[in-house]
């Protein structure tokens, strides 16, 4: 079933703040030459990543799309100086030559929806580009997504906690179109090489409760799945899969 137009427009939002929140899935600066071998492979973040399954009756998984698509150009961004300078750059970049994985869980009639992406990169620089984001995250107060005249939704932007760690950034953002209230609450995390995006976004109705209880969810099954814990600088060593060469 086809989403409502106010959540098509915070799906969009959606997207553009999760590549701005995905360090390690397009670097900010550009990258050396990195030993992909010492990371994660595609497969493993794609195991450690969240399920219909996982959130509970009545979620279902949906395919990722790259977001602007092909031949459309991306939504401008304005507000919040640094963050916007992000997404807008991000938006015209192409291509994931570091492990990436990412899902997208839509509740009925696509509310709420849950997002996550995880991606590796070498320690030194996922600490530099997580810390680029982290600050331009808690730099943010307002910020505004021109999708066309009406479609702009700016959104107030306030800082939450949505698990266990008190330092790992978040936010709540809230925001409006065409009378429909829009919410979302968005958390970065790394463990390790690996670098998480989460976001919950949902209309009609502000969950922190739900948001923060599936961020703990998709948090525990990375820590599980990668052998890892959230915060850590060190490299996750995940399980080795039955059957597989250690």
């Amino acid at each position: 079933m086809s989403r409502p137009r106010p959540i098509h427009a915070l799906a969009a939002a959606a997207a553009a703040v999760a590549v701005a929140l995905g360090p390690a899935a397009l670097p900010v600066t550009a990258a050396p030459a990195q030993d992909t071998q010492e990371l994660p492979t595609a497969d493993q973040l794609k195991s450690a990543l969240l399920t219909a399954a996982d959130l509970g009756p009545g979620y279902t998984e949906l395919p990722v799309t790259q977001s602007p698509g092909p031949g459309e150009s991306p939504a401008p961004v304005t507000g919040c100086a640094a963050l916007s300078a992000l997404i807008n750059m991000r938006a015209t970049q192409t291509g994931k030559d570091l492990p990436y994985a990412a899902v997208e869980l839509d509740g009925p009639d696509g509310n709420p929806m849950v997002t996550q992406t995880l991606a590796a990169e070498a320690p030194d620089r996922l600490t530099a580009d997580f810390n680029t984001v982290a600050d331009a995250l808690r730099t943010c107060h307002n910020i505004t997504f021109n999708a066309g005249t009406e479609d702009s939704v700016t959104f107030t932007v306030t800082p939450v906690t949505l698990g266990d760690r008190k330092d790992a950034p978040a936010v709540h953002l809230d925001g409006s179109l065409a009378g429909v209230q829009l919410n979302a609450y968005v958390g970065i995390e790394r463990f390790g090489t690996v670098a998480m995006a989460f976001g919950y976004f949902e209309r009609q109705g502000t969950s922190e409760q739900a948001a923060s209880m599936q961020y703990r969810t998709a948090v525990a099954k990375v820590e599980r799945t990668l052998g890892t814990h959230a915060g850590s600088t060190i490299a996750p060593t995940p399980a080795t899969p039955a059957g597989q060469p250690v």
